[in-house]
């Protein structure tokens, strides 16, 4: 049994299983998301048999730091390993009003970004809800600072791995005590899961990785588009705006003489009008082995 990734109601069930009283699964649920304890025999206030017990049939499962890589100001992104052997990145970003992580939500990608450097480790397989609050507590131990803000935006598509996210997104939020409008999860524009999300009505910040005003420029640059048209994306912007009264964030990725000109702008500005809407220009960091540049500072501000 993998207690990380349980809420607390799971976990009282799980101990009234083993013959203890089920508040204990509260107390065990604040050592794991409160604490971040990486070991049962942490967990003093339980009784030596209940802890001998989960010793035995349980894991906390958590992930361990193979590599820290950190920026003269004071990011750090982290290379973690799991229980099987895989590797996934997460970053770590310091404000002076809020401490921010980037997760990741899979093991590689499928949407096969051009640009994306994970798009070269092709996909490998779902992260687990525990996987993802991992990386929240394992950053979070890193940086000794609490985590105010998580965005869903590292390594994978968090739409194709929507039921696993959406428990992450209420363990950080009930069990951690991240406030759900300090939430926000990234997607190509997977049109059907985004629709879901406007259902339940979540008041985090849902972010489009647009990246072209028009179809053909989008679909060269992430071949999953292919899949899901823009006007049917926008339709699903739209609707997901109206309903849950949440601004969206467009993130544009400002590729060199690609899709970088004031036309594109204009284009842009056409496409999302009538949208609440937030954009974000991210001008390119270069990745070695892609054939993409980092727009000029000029090209940028125009």
């Amino acid at each position: 049994m993998e207690l990380l990734g349980l809420d607390r109601a799971e976990l009282s069930e799980y101990c009234v299983k083993l013959d203890h009283s089920s508040f204990r699964g509260k107390q065990i649920a604040e050592w794991l998301y409160r604490k971040g304890v990486r070991d049962v025999s942490q967990m003093t206030n339980l009784p030596s048999g209940l802890r001998e017990q989960l010793a035995a049939n349980a894991t906390i499962n958590r992930s361990e730091v193979v590599k820290e890589s950190k920026a003269p100001d004071e990011t750090a992104k982290y290379l973690l390993k799991l229980s099987d052997g895989e590797t996934i990145e997460s970053v770590h970003l310091p404000y002076l009003d809020r401490t921010s992580v980037c997760v990741s939500t899979q093991v590689g990608c499928t949407a096969g970004c051009v640009f994306c450097a994970t798009a070269d480790c092709g996909f490998v397989r779902n992260l687990t809800a525990g996987e993802i609050v991992d990386q929240v507590l394992t950053l979070q131990e890193k940086g000794n600072s609490r985590v105010s803000h998580v965005v869903f935006m590292g390594m994978g598509e968090p739409l194709l791995n929507l039921t696993n996210v959406l428990k992450a997104v209420h363990l950080l939020n009930d069990e951690m005590g991240i406030s759900m409008r300090r939430l926000t999860i990234s997607t190509v524009g997977i049109t059907s899961a985004i629709r879901k999300l406007a259902e339940m009505d979540l008041q985090l910040t849902l972010a489009i990785s647009l990246h072209a005003p028009t179809d053909e420029l989008r679909k060269r640059l992430i071949p999953l588009a292919e899949h899901f048209p823009l006007p049917d994306l926008m339709d699903a912007c739209r609707e997901y705006a109206d309903r849950t009264k949440r601004r969206i964030t467009f993130e544009y990725l400002l590729l060199a003489n690609v899709n970088d000109t004031p036309e594109h702008a204009n284009e842009l500005a056409k496409l999302l009008k009538g949208i609440i809407a937030h954009v974000n220009l991210i001008p390119y960091n270069e990745v070695s082995g892609k054939n993409f540049k980092r727009p000029r500072r000029q090209a940028v501000e125009e």
